[in-house]
Protein backbone atom coordinates (compact mmCIF):
# COMPACT_ATOMS: atom_id res chain seq x y z
CA UNK A 1 0.00 0.00 0.00
CA UNK A 2 2.51 2.44 1.07
CA UNK A 3 4.78 1.59 -2.15
CA UNK A 4 1.38 2.57 -4.28
CA UNK A 5 1.24 5.68 -2.90
CA UNK A 6 4.73 6.63 -3.12
CA UNK A 7 4.54 5.81 -7.00
CA UNK A 8 1.68 7.44 -7.29
CA UNK A 9 3.09 10.69 -5.87
CA UNK A 10 6.06 10.40 -7.86
CA UNK A 11 3.74 10.49 -11.09
CA UNK A 12 2.19 12.80 -10.06
CA UNK A 13 4.62 15.21 -9.40
CA UNK A 14 6.09 13.85 -12.82
CA UNK A 15 3.08 14.50 -14.87
CA UNK A 16 3.04 18.25 -13.24
CA UNK A 17 6.71 18.73 -13.91
CA UNK A 18 6.31 18.04 -17.56
CA UNK A 19 3.19 20.39 -17.99
CA UNK A 20 4.59 23.26 -16.27
CA UNK A 21 7.49 22.91 -18.92
CA UNK A 22 5.24 22.74 -21.50
CA UNK A 23 3.39 25.29 -20.93
CA UNK A 24 6.92 27.48 -20.27
CA UNK A 25 7.57 26.35 -23.65
CA UNK A 26 4.44 27.03 -24.79
CA UNK A 27 5.04 30.60 -23.52
CA UNK A 28 8.05 31.30 -24.46
CA UNK A 29 6.62 30.36 -28.40
CA UNK A 30 3.79 32.37 -28.15
CA UNK A 31 5.89 35.43 -27.18
CA UNK A 32 8.37 34.45 -30.24
CA UNK A 33 6.68 36.65 -33.21
CA UNK A 34 8.26 37.48 -36.79
CA UNK A 35 6.92 40.66 -36.90
CA UNK A 36 7.67 42.07 -33.37
CA UNK A 37 10.90 41.70 -30.73
CA UNK A 38 14.02 41.65 -31.18
CA UNK A 39 15.84 40.46 -34.07
CA UNK A 40 17.33 37.21 -32.27
CA UNK A 41 13.50 36.36 -31.35
CA UNK A 42 12.43 36.61 -35.51
CA UNK A 43 15.19 34.03 -35.96
CA UNK A 44 14.29 32.32 -32.87
CA UNK A 45 10.38 32.42 -34.64
CA UNK A 46 11.32 30.88 -38.07
CA UNK A 47 14.21 28.33 -36.51
CA UNK A 48 11.24 27.03 -34.38
CA UNK A 49 8.66 26.86 -36.60
CA UNK A 50 10.32 26.04 -39.41
CA UNK A 51 9.72 22.57 -41.23
CA UNK A 52 12.10 19.59 -40.91
CA UNK A 53 13.26 17.31 -43.13
CA UNK A 54 15.91 14.57 -42.42
CA UNK A 55 18.72 17.35 -41.12
CA UNK A 56 17.47 20.10 -43.25
CA UNK A 57 14.86 22.41 -41.97
CA UNK A 58 12.58 23.93 -44.43
CA UNK A 59 11.66 27.77 -44.46
CA UNK A 60 9.06 29.97 -45.99
CA UNK A 61 10.39 32.23 -48.48
CA UNK A 62 8.05 34.98 -47.31
CA UNK A 63 9.38 34.30 -43.40
CA UNK A 64 12.58 34.54 -44.96
CA UNK A 65 12.07 38.12 -47.15
CA UNK A 66 10.07 39.38 -43.60
CA UNK A 67 13.21 38.14 -41.67
CA UNK A 68 15.11 40.05 -44.57
CA UNK A 69 13.70 43.16 -44.25
CA UNK A 70 13.37 43.55 -40.36
CA UNK A 71 16.94 42.59 -40.27
CA UNK A 72 17.61 45.65 -42.56
CA UNK A 73 15.49 47.78 -40.64
CA UNK A 74 17.30 46.94 -37.75
CA UNK A 75 20.78 47.64 -39.46
CA UNK A 76 19.53 50.74 -40.62
CA UNK A 77 18.37 52.07 -37.53
CA UNK A 78 21.60 50.57 -35.74
CA UNK A 79 23.46 52.97 -38.87
CA UNK A 80 21.36 55.82 -38.12
CA UNK A 81 22.37 55.92 -34.13
CA UNK A 82 26.08 55.36 -35.07
CA UNK A 83 25.65 58.44 -37.18
CA UNK A 84 23.50 60.07 -34.80
CA UNK A 85 26.12 58.73 -32.45
CA UNK A 86 28.58 60.19 -34.03
CA UNK A 87 27.35 63.84 -35.27
CA UNK A 88 27.02 64.22 -31.12
CA UNK A 89 30.56 63.15 -30.56
CA UNK A 90 32.29 65.90 -33.30
CA UNK A 91 29.98 68.19 -31.36
CA UNK A 92 30.60 67.77 -27.70
CA UNK A 93 34.50 67.20 -29.48
CA UNK A 94 34.09 70.59 -30.49
CA UNK A 95 32.52 72.03 -27.48
CA UNK A 96 35.10 70.38 -25.50
CA UNK A 97 38.02 72.19 -27.72
CA UNK A 98 36.06 75.01 -27.23
CA UNK A 99 35.87 74.84 -23.35
CA UNK A 100 39.35 73.95 -23.36
CA UNK A 101 39.94 77.31 -24.89
CA UNK A 102 37.97 78.94 -23.06
CA UNK A 103 39.36 77.58 -19.38
CA UNK A 104 42.86 78.51 -21.18
CA UNK A 105 42.36 81.91 -21.36
CA UNK A 106 39.77 82.00 -18.19
CA UNK A 107 43.53 80.89 -16.48
CA UNK A 108 45.54 83.54 -18.07
CA UNK A 109 43.34 86.35 -17.58
CA UNK A 110 43.14 84.72 -13.26
CA UNK A 111 46.95 84.14 -13.60
CA UNK A 112 46.87 88.22 -14.76
CA UNK A 113 44.68 89.18 -12.16
CA UNK A 114 46.52 87.65 -9.47
CA UNK A 115 49.74 89.20 -10.61
CA UNK A 116 47.97 92.30 -10.60
CA UNK A 117 46.58 91.87 -7.66
CA UNK A 118 49.94 91.02 -5.74
CA UNK A 119 52.02 93.50 -7.54
CA UNK A 120 51.94 97.38 -7.17
CA UNK A 121 53.06 99.61 -10.01
CA UNK A 122 56.03 102.14 -8.19
CA UNK A 123 57.33 104.63 -10.52
CA UNK A 124 56.78 102.13 -13.47
CA UNK A 125 58.38 99.48 -11.90
CA UNK A 126 55.98 96.27 -10.84
CA UNK A 127 56.93 95.53 -7.29
CA UNK A 128 55.36 93.09 -4.98
CA UNK A 129 53.07 93.83 -2.24
CA UNK A 130 55.58 92.62 0.69
CA UNK A 131 58.47 94.68 -0.80
CA UNK A 132 56.35 98.29 -1.34
CA UNK A 133 55.13 97.58 2.21
CA UNK A 134 58.92 97.30 3.78
CA UNK A 135 59.41 99.88 1.20
CA UNK A 136 56.65 102.06 2.41
CA UNK A 137 57.21 101.38 6.17
CA UNK A 138 61.32 102.23 5.55
CA UNK A 139 59.82 105.80 4.65
CA UNK A 140 57.64 106.27 6.78
CA UNK A 141 60.19 105.16 9.53
CA UNK A 142 63.02 107.27 8.17
CA UNK A 143 60.51 110.53 7.94
CA UNK A 144 59.55 109.84 11.58
CA UNK A 145 63.20 109.55 12.33
CA UNK A 146 63.73 112.64 10.61
CA UNK A 147 60.86 114.33 12.53
CA UNK A 148 62.19 113.14 15.92
CA UNK A 149 65.95 114.86 15.07
CA UNK A 150 64.06 117.91 13.72
CA UNK A 151 62.09 118.42 17.02
CA UNK A 152 65.37 117.78 19.28
CA UNK A 153 66.93 120.45 17.24
CA UNK A 154 64.32 122.39 17.81
CA UNK A 155 64.18 121.83 21.16
CA UNK A 156 67.60 122.45 21.80
CA UNK A 157 67.59 125.70 19.36
CA UNK A 158 64.86 127.21 21.70
CA UNK A 159 66.53 126.15 24.69
CA UNK A 160 69.50 128.05 24.01
CA UNK A 161 67.64 130.79 22.06
CA UNK A 162 65.67 131.23 25.60
CA UNK A 163 69.13 131.02 27.70
CA UNK A 164 70.59 133.62 24.96
CA UNK A 165 67.71 136.06 25.64
CA UNK A 166 67.90 135.48 29.41
CA UNK A 167 71.72 136.47 29.04
CA UNK A 168 70.95 139.14 26.61
CA UNK A 169 67.97 140.66 29.10
CA UNK A 170 70.81 140.55 32.13
CA UNK A 171 73.59 142.25 29.98
CA UNK A 172 70.54 144.89 29.02
CA UNK A 173 70.02 145.22 32.96
CA UNK A 174 72.86 145.47 33.53
CA UNK A 175 73.98 147.86 30.47
CA UNK A 176 70.89 149.70 31.77
CA UNK A 177 71.66 149.91 35.35
CA UNK A 178 75.52 150.77 34.48
CA UNK A 179 74.41 153.66 32.02
CA UNK A 180 72.30 155.15 34.60
CA UNK A 181 75.24 154.66 37.11
CA UNK A 182 77.05 156.71 34.50
CA UNK A 183 74.51 158.93 34.28
CA UNK A 184 74.13 159.65 37.68
CA UNK A 185 77.79 160.05 38.27
CA UNK A 186 77.94 162.52 35.13
CA UNK A 187 75.10 164.49 36.86
CA UNK A 188 76.82 164.83 40.08
CA UNK A 189 80.16 165.36 38.64
CA UNK A 190 78.77 168.40 36.48
CA UNK A 191 76.99 169.78 39.66
CA UNK A 192 80.01 169.79 41.24
CA UNK A 193 82.01 171.62 38.21
CA UNK A 194 78.77 173.85 38.29
CA UNK A 195 78.92 174.36 42.34
CA UNK A 196 83.01 174.67 41.78
CA UNK A 197 82.11 177.34 38.92
CA UNK A 198 79.98 179.02 40.82
CA UNK A 199 82.30 179.40 43.91
CA UNK A 200 84.78 180.83 41.71
CA UNK A 201 82.63 183.60 40.41
CA UNK A 202 81.28 184.73 43.55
Amino acid sequence: MKFLTKVTVILLVTFSFQTVIAQTNDQQEEKLSLNSGTIDNQFEFVIRRSNSWQDYKTVKKTWLYALKAHTLDSLKAVHKDLEDTKAIVKSQAKEIESLKSNLANTESTLNATNDEKDNISLFGIQTNKASYKILMWSIIGGLLALLLFFIYKFKGSNSATREAKHKLEEVESEFEEHRRTALEREQKVRRQLQDELNKQKS
